[in-house]
């Protein structure tokens, strides 16, 4: 099979994959939002993305939408738009009071992060009692990394180095969007640093104090598209991308 083959298969399956868990995670989290009352933390906002599709899922009104992002010129462009949206490093806390929101979420973000455990705590933290957290992250117990370490390549789920030569050479076997346009800068937006097993972090909730971790499964490769429904349905502990919703 030829790797322009090859690389259309797993865009095509990264593809759907990232697009049912961004649509599941969304739908849980609006389950837990009164757009009239309900104040929305977005961490890792970018320029506001989430807020659009809140808006148009449950009616979250900008009043009602907080976000904090690292990228300067993000911030500037959300808060332009007129959203609270403020810049900061998830790293470390978060300027907000004990209980001061019903939602905090974070999709594509614990990856990124140097102290994700840190995050999770700190959103456990600025929740209300019975406030919804959602966390959307990749899984590096799937059975796709298994098989590239038997290969001897570097898991595409992370961690794993910022060289061009490095990233360029394995991108047969990368399933994420491979961008290398920021390779070498001081947070290249495509560099994971800390990647959880379902498992490990279905137990860390539990332990931060959430009293239901509701977790789901998306994308088991190499497994064709049709497939994809049936296995993650029997195995989603082993699936590419997993979500969390929780309850404190």
């Amino acid at each position: 099979m030829s790797q322009s083959i090859l690389r259309k298969y797993w865009k095509n399956l990264y593809r759907r994959t990232m697009s049912l868990a961004y649509e599941k995670a969304f739908s849980e989290i609006g389950k837990g939002i009164d757009p009239s009352t309900a104040r929305v933390l977005d961490c890792g906002a970018y320029k506001g993305q989430g807020f659009a599709r809140l808006h148009d899922h449950v009616g979250l009104l900008k009043e009602n939408y907080f976000g904090i992002e690292w990228n300067a010129s993000a911030v500037e462009c959300a808060q332009t738009n007129g959203l609270q949206v403020r810049q900061g490093d998830l790293n470390e806390e978060m300027p907000f009071d004990d209980g001061f929101f019903s939602v905090c979420y974070g999709l594509s973000v614990a990856e990124h992060l140097l102290r994700p455990c840190r995050w999770i705590r700190e959103c456990h933290r600025v929740l209300r009692d019975d406030g919804v957290f959602g966390n959307l992250t990749p899984n590096i117990s799937n059975y796709f990394t298994a098989f590239q370490l038997i290969l001897g390549r570097m898991p595409s789920s992370g961690p794993y180095p910022d060289s061009n030569r490095i990233v360029n050479r394995d991108m047969i076997m990368h399933v994420n969007n491979g961008s290398v346009d920021d390779i070498e800068d001081e947070n290249p937006v495509h560099r994971h640093h800390i990647i959880f097993s379902y498992l490990t972090l279905q137990r860390y909730l539990h332990d931060v104090g959430f009293r239901k971790v509701d977790g789901f499964g998306f994308g088991v490769y190499p497994f064709p598209a049709f497939a994809q429904p049936i296995v993650e349905r029997l195995d989603k502990i082993h699936c590419h991308q997993m979500v969390f919703v929780c309850r404190k």
